[in-house]
C-alpha cells in the first residue's frame, strides 16, 4: 500500500522524506542568566533528537527569540548571539543525521513577552527576570500582562534587522527550513490584527499597513536565506473574534502576498491574540482554514490542530486539504507516532538501525 502521509515532499531544492512534521512547541527550558542564556541544552537535544529518530520528516524547533526582549519567557531559546548558534548546531546536525530535515521557527513575542513559565502559573515572570515588553500599540494582552511600550518606526526597523540576523545564524547552525512566526498573538501577529494594532502611521489601520511589518520581515529573511531553501510563515488564520480581529478572508488575501514575497509554505493555525474568542475546538478544527488557503491561492500549506490519528492525517492529505500535517501534542505523547502511523497505514518509514528490532 502507498500512503500520502509517507510520500516525500519537495520545496525548492529541499526534499522532506515524508509529510509528518513536528510543530514548533516551546520547552521553556533554556538557562536564564549568564553567558549561556537562551542556549539550547541537553534537554533540547534529547527532545528534538527523539522525534527525529521517531520518524518525523521535518523537525521545527520551537519559537526561538530574535532578541532578548523577544522571548516569551526568560527560559526561551534565543538566536541573537553566536553561543546560541553553536548550541543549536548540534541539534540540527543530529536531526539531519537521522534522515529528517532540521527547521527552526524564529519569533518575537511582542506584548506577550516576559511571562512566567506556563507550569509555574500565568502572568509576568519574577521581577528579577522581567523586562518591558514592546508591541504595535500600548494595549496589554489581558489583565495578567503589563501595558507594553509602543514601538517607534526606528524600533520596527530594528526588529526587521533582528529577524534577518537570526535567519543568518539559523543557516550557520545548519537548519534547512526557517519559519517566521506570525501567529498566536506574538509581535508580527499583533501588527496584523486590528484587535491589537491601533496605530495611525504606516504600520496601522488599513490591511496594507497592518501587513507591512510581516512582509518587511519576510523580505529581510528571504534576502539572507539561500534561494534553494524554503521559508515558511506561521499564521493564525483567524483571531476568532466577532469584531475588530484578523479574519480568514484577510488570511487568504495575505497568503497570496506571502507567495509573491517568496514564502514557500503557510503553517496555518488560529487564535492566540486575546479578546473574547469563542473557539470550536475539536478534531482537525483548524484544517478548513489551511484547505481554503490552498484552494484559493495555490500556496502550499501545513495543517495543525488536534490531528491525532493516522487515518485522520492520511485523509487530510488524500483529500488535498493540506500538503503536510504538523503534529504538536501528539508527538509529545508519542515520539514514535510516525512509525506507528506507517505500520497502521501499511507504509514504510525509516528508523535508526538500533531500533530495527521494533519495526
Amino acid at each position: 500500500m502507498s500512503a500520502a502521509l509517507f510520500e516525500p515532499y519537495t520545496l525548492r531544492s529541499l526534499t522532506v522524506p515524508n509529510r509528518v512534521w513536528m510543530a514548533p512547541m516551546c520547552q521553556y527550558s533554556a538557562e536564564v542568566f549568564g553567558p549561556n542564556a537562551g542556549v539550547a541544552g541537553d534537554w533540547h537535544l534529547a527532545h528534538y533528537g527523539s522525534r527525529a529518530t521517531g520518524g518525523a520528516g521535518l523537525i521545527l524547533v520551537e519559537a526561538t527569540a530574535v532578541a532578548p526582549e523577544g522571548r516569551i519567557s526568560p527560559a526561551d531559546l534565543g538566536l541573537w548571539n553566536d553561543t546560541q548558534t553553536e548550541g543549536l548546531r548540534r541539534i540540527a546536525s543530529f536531526v539531519k543525521a537521522q534522515g529528517a530535515v532540521p527547521g527552526i521557527q524564529i519569533a518575537h513575542a511582542g506584548r506577550k513577552a516576559a511571562t512566567q513559565r506556563p507550569w509555574l502559573g500565568r502572568g509576568p515572570a519574577p521581577a528579577e527576570e522581567r523586562w518591558q515588553p514592546v508591541a504595535p500599540s500600548a494595549v496589554p494582552f489581558d489583565e495578567h500582562h503589563p501595558v507594553p511600550t509602543e514601538l517607534t518606526e526606528d524600533g520596527i526597523r530594528e526588529v526587521v534587522g533582528q529577524f534577518a540576523d537570526a535567519a543568518r545564524r539559523a543557516l550557520a547552525a545548519g537548519f534547512e527550513v526557517v519559519e517566521v512566526h506570525g501567529a498566536h498573538g506574538y509581535l508580527i501577529g499583533e501588527f496584523l490584527s486590528p484587535h491589537s494594532n491601533r496605530r495611525t502611521d504606516a504600520y496601522g489601520g488599513s490591511f496594507e499597513n497592518r501587513t507591512r511589518l510581516a512582509l518587511e520581515v519576510v523580505d529581510a529573511v528571504r534576502a539572507v536565506w539561500p534561494e534553494e531553501l524554503p521559508v515558511f510563515f506561521r499564521i493564525s488564520a483567524t483571531d476568532w473574534l466577532e469584531e475588530a480581529g484578523w479574519t480568514a478572508d484577510e488570511t487568504v488575501r495575505f497568503a497570496a502576498l506571502l507567495r509573491e514575497h517568496g514564502v514557500d509554505l503557510l503553517d496555518v493555525s488560529t487564535g492566540g491574540n486575546g479578546g473574547p474568542a469563542r473557539i470550536p475546538v475539536g478534531p482537525g478544527y483548524q484544517v478548513p482554514f489551511a484547505a481554503r488557503v490552498k484552494a484559493e491561492t495555490g500556496l502550499p500549506v501545513a495543517a495543525v490542530g488536534l490531528i491525532t490519528e493516522s487515518a485522520q492525517a492520511e485523509k487530510i492529505l488524500a483529500n488535498g486539504e493540506a500538503d503536510a500535517v504538523l503534529l504538536g501534542r501528539e508527538l509529545l505523547r508519542d515520539a514514535s507516532w510516525p512509525r506507528r502511523a506507517a505500520r497502521e497505514l501499511g507504509a514504510a518509514v525509516s528508523a535508526p538501525p538500533q531500533y530495527a528490532w521494533a519495526i
